[in-house]
């Protein structure tokens, strides 16, 4: 039973009647009798029509905030997510559910986007996911207002925010199509933003009123944990021989992937390696390999991750240094699901942080270069000016970038800057599947197959194959249909194509290869406008995100888990006891205030210049002589104190970048 929007603002149920059926429709469908935290409270402002933003860490269980409360509204959700992988996992979740979602990005053929308009205005949607590139096309403008839109749903909310980890500027469009969908109101959902970008999406989503429910990002669980090491390798081997748990290991390139895994599988670690550059069956095999433990350790970039719900994943380790803190704390947060001991730790060297420095530069090339790069994109795909718009192309970037000697790290900057102004797409991760559509009835088809005797057996097998094919278009395998029908692949194709011609099906064929697709039709350089505003910006945020997750990494004194939840907001928290910092403050048999107050001494006596231990020992009144020998040593083992060659102490403070 749905309630409609109207009925709830009238107040014909009570919040604890709303709060009932929300709970039945959790039982009926997720199988849970109980709310996680903060769930049941921003189900309920939803409900009364708020504008909601809900800030939930990773695992909290953010999709159901949304889905519950949609459920029990007549209309369509529409959910807005820049995350096409995670896009296809929630609709096909949705479906296994028995729950009617679609999705439309781009990417997808014209008659896929066309299928599911019509089943958005005969009422067979419940659930409307769409990329934010999507919300510039007049034709799907269109069909929401008629559609009877009852919440608009934004995930993945910090990428509206230009000091979000991740602007998307399509985000802003969100605001500008709210008049359309009148009476709709607005969740935002996200698992990492700092009170600057709290108060930055509620502005430019047009939030009604302010309205946001923050869960504590604690975990108790969980450990964190930052090791400044020489041998990384040799470190990495010996914390995953020590924990015999499932884990993941996070690096930056592709290449590096491969090359760990292959190390660790020598050292009889059972491991494999996944990115986005692997095809789409490979990456499907190992995800499932994986999660069902068939294989121990997966290497990884960070293609790997959106939408795993693995509850026992013991160890998340970052073998090279995260973009910053958010990346780390998220990607760190798919560990001890379960609610089991786990750590998520964060493995560097003194090389890293230069590397990182450097990779930021190179991230953000010259608007100049920006076009250049956009220019010879199109003469290498032979798009011609005012063509190519929402057509999908083959594109090998490495490919490109050694066909016109370019940097491939600055190739993919320049592209991810372009998508971001709106420009062109680029899906990394290539289709599965070819997909089929029987857009005629079954009227008509029999009467086909009768006159055509020759196709009857082979289209009688599709059809005992594939449930659901007069709806929508499915996924299907023409290998195994070769298989089926007793003919070679490629007659099977040939069979496929020649119907679709005849418009007998609607066939499209897999795309194996990575696509560039341009959302608006090419420009000539001197009409593409890049704003130099949007650029020094998002250049400027990533320099303070960096140099966050610098100062996070360079400060063995304050507990882990203290200093993520600081960033986050939560000013109030007590130190987690279990990270590195914590542990080794536990051996020094101090409570925290007098720890505190004796490294407070030391600092204070070391601003003004470096001393010899006796003096600095003899100068701190107050405190047992063993017990400041016990913070000085664990301050030079933690790197906070120095000794200089003519045995003088200094305090070293935290690492700096000059950008």
């Amino acid at each position: 039973m749905y309630f409609s929007q109207d009925a709830n603002k009238a107040g014909i149920s009570t919040s604890k009647g709303m709060s009932a059926e929300a709970r039945k429709i959790l039982v009926k469908y997720w199988g849970h009798s109980d709310f996680r935290p903060m769930q049941e409270e921003i189900i309920d402002s939803v409900l009364a029509g708020k504008d909601t933003l809900a800030l939930l860490p990773t695992g909290g269980g953010k999709s159901v905030c949304f889905q519950i409360p949609a459920l029990m509204m007549e209309g369509v959700c529409l959910v807005i997510t820049p995350l096409i992988a995670l896009m296809k996992d929630q609709v096909e979740n949705l479906k296994k559910l028995g729950i009617k979602a679609g999705a439309i990005h781009t990417g997808m053929h014209p008659f896929e986007t066309e299928a599911v308009y019509s089943k958005c205005l005969h009422n067979e949607i419940k659930f409307l996911y769409v990329s934010p590139e999507r919300l510039a096309n007049p034709a799907f403008l269109d069909v929401m207002a008629r559609s009877g839109i009852n919440l608009i749903t934004v995930d993945e909310a910090h990428c509206i925010s230009q000091w979000g980890y991740d602007f998307r500027p399509t985000y802003l469009r969100i605001a500008e199509i709210r008049p359309l969908l009148e009476g709709a109101s607005v969740v935002a959902l996200t698992a990492t933003a700092t009170p600057k970008v709290v108060e930055d999406i509620m502005l430019k989503l047009a939030f009604r009123k302010p309205n946001f429910f923050r869960a504590s990002f604690e975990r108790k669980n969980l450990s964190y944990n930052v090791l400044k090491e020489a041998d990384k390798t040799g470190k990495l081997i010996q914390s995953l021989s020590d924990e015999k748990g499932s884990a993941i290991v996070y690096v930056r390139n592709r290449r590096k992937t491969r090359e760990l895994a292959d190390i660790l599988s020598k050292n009889k670690i059972n491991a494999v390696f996944y990115h986005a550059g692997l095809d789409a069956k490979t990456r499907e095999e190992r995800q499932k390999q994986w999660s069902n433990g068939r294989v121990r350790v997966i290497v990884a970039t960070n293609a790997f991750g959106m939408g795993i719900d693995k509850p026992d994943v013991r160890q998340v380790i970052h073998y090279d240094l995260p973009d910053c803190i958010e990346s780390y704390f998220q990607e760190a947060g798919r560990a001890g699901r379960d609610g089991r001991f786990s750590s998520g730790t964060l493995i560097f060297s003194s090389q890293d942080v230069s590397s990182s420095k450097k990779k930021l530069k190179d991230a953000y090339p010259p608007i100049d270069r920006i076009r250049m790069i956009y220019n010879a994109i199109g003469n290498y795909l032979q798009v011609p000016e005012g063509s190519g718009k929402d057509i999908g192309s083959d594109f090998i970037l490495a490919d490109f970038a050694r066909q016109y000697e370019l940097n491939i790290l600055e190739v993919y900057s320049a592209i991810k800057f372009l998508e971001r102004e709106g420009y062109l797409l680029y899906v990394e991760s290539a289709g599965q599947y070819s997909k089929l559509l029987i857009p005629i009835g079954k009227e008509e088809l029999y009467r086909y197959l009768v006159e055509n005797p020759g196709s009857d057996r082979f289209i009688k097998e599709i059809l005992r194959s594939y449930a659901g094919v007069f709806t929508e278009y499915i996924n299907i395998n023409e290998f195994q249909l070769a298989k089926r029908t007793n003919l070679e692949k490629q007659e099977v194709v040939n069979k496929l194509i020649y119907l679709n011609k005849l418009k007998i099906i609607s066939y499209i064929p897999i795309r194996a290869k990575p696509q560039l697709i341009y959302s608006i039709e090419r420009l000539s350089n001197k009409n593409i406008f890049l704003s130099k505003e949007n650029f020094d910006n998002l250049k400027l945020a990533a320099e303070e995100r960096l140099q966050y997750l610098l100062d996070f990494i360079s400060n063995p004194i304050q507990c882990r888990s203290q200093q993520l939840l600081h960033y986050f907001g939560e000013q109030k928290s007590k130190r987690c006891g279990i990270c590195d910092v914590c542990t080794g403050k536990n051996k020094i048999e101090l409570n925290e205030i007098e720890f505190e107050g004796i490294k407070n001494k030391i600092r204070e006596k070391l601003a003004s210049g470096p001393q010899h231990l006796f003096q600095l020992v003899s100068g701190i009144a107050g405190f047992h002589e063993d017990d400041i020998i016990s913070v000085l040593q664990w301050l030079l083992e933690n790197n906070k104190v120095i000794r200089q060659k003519d045995e003088c102490l200094r305090w070293h403070d935290q690492l700096d970048m000059d950008f």
